[in-house]
């Protein structure tokens, strides 16, 4: 047990009339839904990946028995501050995100109407649940909730990069294609759209009660189209499904995803996910049979378009690309964006903290001496 209080109870967070929690059960995980649905409608820097649907159902995919710390603080009957966590014991004793390595983004959520005291209370109580462990703040996306909690961290504490994400303004295809290096290549993206219509290509968003249909469909085509190449192993795995059709459901429910199926006549194409909040949608998965590079098809061009449709309206969003630097992200000279990691400790735990500095250091000159290698093999 990490925590200075037992699980499961709750107890007044000092000189601010809230309730601070420490939830290591499951049941009561799920039976949080309601109201952290409120509390994420409340924070604008959550992104999906912090939506109870996600998290609640990758803990039921990927976590480990025992280990579930989920940091709650109430005012009343409603949430306040959340922080999502889990004790990891390799390389390193740590509380880390729910979430792993399959979400993008880490991240607390803290009501945007807060003023100071939430914040407090949960920096507070994770010094307190973090006992002899080291907290690690993995992609957090600059200007996120944790910043505030880091801020406010009285210990031993270091913020280094971690890994780069690539952003698209809010504006329609047209606008992005003006952002072409070269009137060529607006031209060639122009074809490419007027190619999709020649074919015929139509996209409709499913509904709540299709996701599970399409959602395996996505990982079919996904399947076939890396078919031969190198694939992410984990996107393959019965589990990542099972995540998938439970998460995604519900997370189109609430608006925070939009599953896409593209069809020619009667067949279905490519199907994509798109995850969408208050700040930002981006293209999460997706899945096109090969064909289509028969046809001509830049599948790129086509998913741009589906999802640029979700970053206007009223409160336009950035058109997120998510992690990685492919050169086809590259061709829409993004922003680069590169996501925070936040180490926290307490003066005991400050070996901790260097031990993972080191070994961060450590895999980034691995990283700058690959590049390098790399860029000589191709002269």
């Amino acid at each position: 047990m990490i925590a200075t209080y037992p699980a499961g109870t709750a107890r007044p967070a000092r000189a601010t009339g809230l309730i601070s929690e420490l939830v290591t059960d499951e049941e009561r995980f799920a039976a949080l839904a309601p109201a952290w649905g409120r509390l994420f409608a409340r924070c604008a820097a959550a992104t999906p990946f912090q939506s109870h649907a996600w998290l609640h159902s990758w803990w039921l995919s990927y976590g480990l028995p025992g280990r579930l710390r989920l940091l709650v603080v109430h005012a009343g009957r409603e949430l306040v501050a959340v922080a999502p966590l889990m004790l990891v014991c390799r390389p390193l004793p740590a509380l880390v995100p729910l979430g792993g390595t399959i979400s993008d983004y880490a991240d607390v959520l803290l009501d945007d109407g807060d003023n100071g005291r939430a914040a407090g209370a949960l920096t507070e109580t994770l010094a307190s649940a973090a006992g002899t462990a080291l907290i690690d703040f993995r992609e957090v996306r600059p200007g996120g909730a944790v910043e505030r909690i880091y801020d406010r961290w009285r210990g031993p504490r270091r913020s280094v990069s971690d890994s780069l994400c690539l952003e698209l303004p809010a504006v329609p295809m047209d606008e992005l294609i003006a952002r072409l290096p070269s009137g060529k290549a607006g031209q060639r993206a122009r074809a490419k759209l007027r190619r999709l219509a020649a074919l015929g290509v139509q996209r409709r968003a499913v509904g709540p009660e299709e996701v599970d249909a399409a959602i395996g469909r996505l990982l079919e085509l996904h399947r076939l189209q890396w078919q031969d190449r190198k694939v992410t192993g984990e996107h393959l795995r019965p589990r990542f499904r099972q995540h998938l059709v439970r998460a995604v459901g519900s997370m189109v429910r609430s608006g925070n995803a939009v599953v896409t199926e593209f069809r020619i006549g009667g067949d279905v194409v490519a199907v994509d996910l798109t995850f969408v909040s208050g700040s930002l949608a981006g293209g999460y998965l997706y899945g096109a049979h090969p064909d289509l590079r028969q046809q001509k098809v830049d599948v790129a061009v086509m998913l741009l378009d589906a999802c640029a449709e979700y970053t206007g309206g009223s409160e336009p969003r950035t058109l997120s690309l998510l992690r990685g630097d492919e050169p086809y992200k590259r061709h829409w000279r993004p922003e680069q964006v590169v996501n925070r990691r936040l180490l926290m400790a307490r003066r005991r735990t400050a070996p901790l903290l260097m031990a993972a500095l080191c070994d961060a250091n450590a895999r980034q000159r691995g990283r700058e001496v690959l590049l390098r290698w790399r860029e000589q093999a191709q002269r």
